[in-house]
């Protein structure tokens, strides 16, 4: 350790000379004052990253928030009583979840408690019958001689079988006139192949894009598993039927869209996904702007020796339609939306987060479409900003939640009595929001805090933020659009890269196909079939084959265990608010 320094001192004679020095030395002690609150202002920043970087790394991602900024902790220390109280209050707890708990006349249970598990096999899977082998020591007496069978017990076992594959031989009957040649050979139309000389059939191509980006498999895995069941194609001839598949779907497709922009309410996400370079550079046509703006990104990447360029997988998902689509670009230029819906005349609502390309489409589509803001995102903003400044996090988080329960009692409403609710308590909750937000703690807050950061965006989207409040078919966030970034991020860590512009928009459309049949509880191999079927003879009843309409049509293909599943879900998570907000209401400090 260095020793402390010293500086001598020489004091005037003087007076003057004594104020001098006082004013030299005041002036010198203001300085470093000064740069010592600079200093702590730089340490606490870098402890700040520090706890995020080690947040994001090794703790939960989950935002739930269940702190009561008006409850004081009490710390009891290490002592073994304070143990003994903590192992009671966790049986306590644990009793409590098992039994029934009476609040203000409801009760509530633990989910699932009364159903009875089934350990029964499916009934309708065939049966096959097997006799055990029986040894001597069991099947004669030592005594008796041979012993009689008097019944059998029946266990039984489920099995698996790889899928098999078969071969389709289809006979075309040729015919001819007898003794007559010149009548020539007549046999009837041969049916519509996937692909030339009708080699492989629609079930293959729907198992190839249902592994794909259904259950995320990318080609070269598939080829294993069809190498299991007899049949090793190659990765070419797999593309190929994919691609074969691809070419059926546009018009199809571009319906689905139609279907989507005229509803009138659509929300929007979108994610990166690696596009590689081509060794060509493509040539603009004229007068397409998607066209020019894939030459630039190209042409800029080629400059710079670049191998690829990062590309965008928008999701636009119907809030009033069931209904997912999908689209590919180049880049995350403002050109992706506005083509999608301002080149289009879609007029309605769009609810997106604060991406320059969303604030400025109001302007660009002459006021035909208004942007909703995500309040996911102003609350996630809070949550991440909140241990610098944890009271003032405390009450911002708190009103959130007295939001989403409102919400929460507003889904199953009918459209009035939603508007009628978020009109009556959460317009009077977002003006407690305004009074924090220009109150002394918030004008008080550093610029570059990420609190002030926190507090700013809610104030510069304050109107997009509250816009659910004037309409009921608005949902108050975009949560459901981003879940669905996890179809296109999970696939993408399996089949890493799309090879080309084309490739990613083949890859657009099936998303768009196998995303809406999940969202609708399809069986997503069923419905690609059934889809690529219709296309192939010809048929242009794309309103039949929209998923939510081709379900009634093709009940047995519904996954009703996935229905089951959400209602359940949204049940525990509805009665587990309820019984917060009724305990909340009998507590004595909620007056």
């Amino acid at each position: 350790m260095l020793p402390p320094m010293t500086v001598e001192l020489h004091i005037p004679d003087t007076v003057a000379g004594c104020q001098t020095l006082i004013t030299e030395l005041t002036q010198v002690i203001a300085e470093h004052q000064q740069k010592i609150v600079s200093l702590e202002q730089q340490v606490q920043t870098q402890q700040l990253e520090i706890a995020e970087l080690f947040r994001r790394a090794f703790q939960k991602r989950s935002e739930r928030y269940i702190q009561d900024p008006g409850q004081l902790s009490i710390d009891f220390g290490q002592t073994p009583e304070a143990a003994d109280a903590a192992a009671g209050l966790a049986e306590a707890v644990v009793e409590s979840q098992a039994g029934a708990i009476e609040v203000q006349g409801h009760t509530r249970r633990k989910q699932k408690a009364d159903k009875p598990r089934n350990e029964q096999l499916p009934a309708h899977l065939p049966r096959y019958e097997v006799e055990l082998s029986v040894l001597d020591d069991v099947r004669f007496c030592p005594e008796h001689g041979e012993r009689k069978i008097i019944g059998h017990d029946r266990t039984e076992t489920l099995e698996f079988e790889r899928p098999k594959l078969r071969v389709r031989v289809t006979l075309i009957p040729k015919f001819a006139c007898a003794d007559k040649a010149a009548c020539g050979v007549k046999e009837p139309a041969r049916p519509q192949g996937l692909v030339e000389g009708n080699r492989f059939d629609t079930s293959v191509a729907a198992e190839i894009i249902s592994a794909k980006y259904g259950y995320h498999q990318p080609l070269y895995r598939q080829q294993d598993w069809f190498a299991g069941s007899g049949w090793t194609p190659s990765r070419s001839t797999l593309l190929n039927i994919v691609s074969a598949a691809g070419d059926l779907l546009p018009q199809f497709i571009d319906y689905l869209r139609k279907e989507l922009r005229s509803s009138g309410y659509i929300g929007t996400d979108d994610t990166r996904v690696t596009l590689l370079l081509p060794s060509v550079l493509p040539t603009p046509i004229e007068n397409d702007p998607k066209s020019r703006r894939i030459h630039d990104v190209f042409s800029e990447a080629m400059r710079d020796n670049k191998p690829s360029v990062t590309a965008r997988m928008w999701a636009y998902r119907g809030l009033t339609v069931p209904l997912n689509v999908f689209d590919f670009t180049v880049s995350r230029h403002r050109d992706g939306a506005d083509e999608f819906l301002v080149a289009n005349k879609f007029k309605g609502k769009l609810l997106a987060d604060c991406y320059s390309a969303y604030q400025g489409i109001s302007l660009r589509s002459d006021s035909q479409i208004e942007r909703a803001a995500c309040n996911a995102h102003a609350r996630r903003k809070i949550f991440e900003a909140r241990d610098n400044h944890p009271l003032l996090g405390a009450q911002l988080l708190a009103l959130y939640r007295e939001l989403y329960d409102i919400e929460d009692r507003a889904r199953d409403l009918p459209a009035e009595g939603r508007l009628s609710l978020r009109m009556q308590e959460g317009e009077r909750v977002w003006e407690r929001v305004r009074a924090v937000l220009d109150g002394e703690t918030a004008a008080k807050l550093m610029p570059k805090e990420k609190m002030s950061e926190a507090l700013g965006y809610l104030r510069n989207h304050w109107d997009a933020l509250r816009l659910y409040l004037t309409d009921p078919w608005l949902p108050s966030d975009n949560n459901d659009v981003e879940q669905l970034m996890k179809q296109v991020a999970i696939g993408r860590k399996n089949w890493l890269f799309i090879g080309s512009v084309a490739a990613g928009e083949r890859a657009a459309n099936f998303l768009t196909l196998v995303s809406s049949a999940l969202r609708n509880d399809l069986d997503v191999y069923d419905y690609v079939k059934g889809v690529l079927d219709a296309l192939l003879s010809g048929s242009r009843d794309y309103a039949a084959l929209r998923p939510d309409t081709w379900a009634k049509t093709h009940p047995e293909s519904v996954r009703t265990y996935r229905q089951d599943e959400r209602r359940d879900r949204v049940d525990a998570k509805r009665t587990r608010r309820e019984f917060r907000r009724a305990q909340q209401k009998e507590s004595p400090d909620s007056s």
